[in-house]
């Protein structure tokens, strides 16, 4: 029998809601995992696991019918998502459950509470509170989670080799945990996932990628890239950062020259930028923006170590990072701009850069310019103090100038102030690769200065061009053909 050691006070309205209907429709139920654990530690309640004893998906398709929304279900896990007004309810039956050695989904049975909650990740998340009138906020510990809250520990309920095998992904929010609470992991859970590590080869990589995210998004994602780094898993899920790590040592003329750890180097800037922005993006594109000095790294004689281009490479490689994590596609762009581009507002330190270059930058940079410069700062991560003053104080100046030369040439609005509808018609083109190509001629006067950034000075300028333009354009489509294999 389950003896209560703590009553809790339940206040969500929504929660209150489908207690009462649980109580009228006669079904056991219980609030589980995040909700508890959250509760004893005082922060914002998000999550909404209910388990029931019997069919969670009847329960859960009465309740959508009652609340007026359509339920997502999965019969062969015996689960159950309601969608109701901002939240995301998840109902489960309790069950037992487990994975067979290759399989990427478990085999689910019927269970007990006791059953269930000994399937879960971590003994803080293994509290569960009724939410039937007679027990109404009692709270059922087995495995003494309310220890762990108190240690903050994160502890598998089960031998961890169990708990890691049966579902792997649970390494990763192990690591998740420890970076968005504040915990320690267990000893024997740590060792445990160092030798199921590569278990987690199993698991889709959409899992494994929204695990990913939800680290970067915590506080000081550095702390679980650490974790994920150490416990052998960073080779596995992302071995472009895995690369990072270590220092090459070159001996000449009796001197030593190493350069500094990226990995470490890419943490401290990944936690510089989570302290100023919550945009996961732009966190993402702080873990990536020397991901490929390793693949430029070369040290000449009386130089030192170099990384030529290591900015261009790491963006090209965006593009396929993002298509092999499943990472949504409409972010590759602002990532490749902030990768490519993170050195360039340092070359423009020098007072005598000229109004030119700067408009290329914010031309480049776009919409992702401000971003650009908070990653730049971030990027600073000497502890000499002298040193990041006069760092700071030289991306101060440029992100002044470049402010200016917007100002004064407009730029935040900027395109080709004569469309491709114009040039089609003057010019008496259908819609061709020339429209682009004279349209960038136009852009490139704006941005060296021959022209300002309005419409007749632009619409003369493609008047006094255009012929030459075109004739250009005729001879390289020309060169082509001439040039093309029979």
């Amino acid at each position: 029998m389950l003896e209560s050691k703590q009553k809790i006070e339940i206040k969500e309205e929504i929660v209150l809601k489908i207690a009462k209907y649980a109580d009228e429709l006669g079904y056991k139920i219980y609030s589980v995992g995040g909700y508890v654990r959250d509760y004893f530690l005082n922060r914002e309640r998000t999550d909404f696991d209910f388990t029931i004893e019997g069919d969670a998906l009847e329960f859960a398709e009465k309740l959508s019918e009652k609340l007026n929304v359509f339920p997502v279900l999965y019969p062969r896990f015996r689960t159950a998502l309601v969608p109701y007004m901002d939240f995301k309810l998840e109902f489960v039956g309790t069950r037992k459950e487990e994975y067979q050695e290759g399989s990427r989904n478990p085999i689910v049975v019927e269970g007990t509470l006791i059953d269930d909650l000994k399937r879960r990740d971590f003994t803080v998340n293994a509290l569960a509170v009724s939410l039937n009138k007679d027990t109404f906020g009692e709270v059922y510990d087995l495995f003494n989670g309310f220890e762990d809250l108190d240690k903050k520990l994160l502890k598998t309920p089960l031998d961890p080799d169990i708990t890691f095998s049966d579902d792997p992904l649970r390494m990763m929010r192990a690591v998740r945990f420890a970076s968005q609470l504040g915990f320690e992991i267990d000893p024997s859970a740590l060792e445990s996932i160092s030798r199921n590590s590569e278990r987690i080869k199993i698991i889709t990589q959409e899992r494994i990628s929204e695990e990913f995210l939800k680290i970067l998004k915590s506080n000081k994602p550095g702390i679980g890239l650490k974790y994920i780094f150490d416990l052998g898993l960073m080779k596995i899920i992302f071995p472009e950062v895995y690369n990072l790590a270590g220092v090459d040592i070159v001996q000449t003329l009796g001197r030593t020259h190493q350069h500094k750890d990226v990995f470490i180097h890419t943490l401290k800037v990944l936690d510089n930028v989570a302290a100023l922005s919550d945009n996961v993006w732009l966190r993402l594109a702080a873990l990536l923006h020397d991901v490929a000095k390793p693949r430029t790294k070369r040290f000449t004689e009386g130089i030192g170590w170099s990384f030529h281009g290591h900015e261009e490479i790491g963006a090209r490689w965006v593009n396929k990072i993002f298509k092999r994590m499943k990472l949504p596609f409409e972010h590759i762009d602002y990532v490749e701009k902030l990768v490519r581009l993170h050195q360039r507002p340092m070359v423009l330190v020098n007072e005598e850069v000229s109004d030119s270059a700067v408009r290329r930058l914010a031309f480049q940079a776009g919409y992702a310019l401000e971003d650009l410069f908070l990653l730049c700062k971030c990027d600073i991560t000497t502890n000499n103090p002298k040193l990041s003053t006069k760092y700071f104080d030289n991306y101060e100046r440029v992100a002044r100038k470049v402010l200016d030369v917007q100002e004064k040439d407009k730029l935040r609005e900027f395109q080709s102030p004569v469309d491709g509808i114009k040039i089609m018609e003057i010019c008496q083109l259908p819609p061709s690769r020339a429209i682009g190509i004279i349209k960038t001629n136009i852009e490139e006067a704006i941005l060296d200065g021959l022209i300002p950034n309005e419409y007749e000075p632009a619409y003369e300028y493609f008047l006094n061009n255009k012929d030459i333009w075109l004739n250009d354009i005729a001879n390289m489509d020309l060169s082509k053909k001439k040039n093309k294999p029979v």
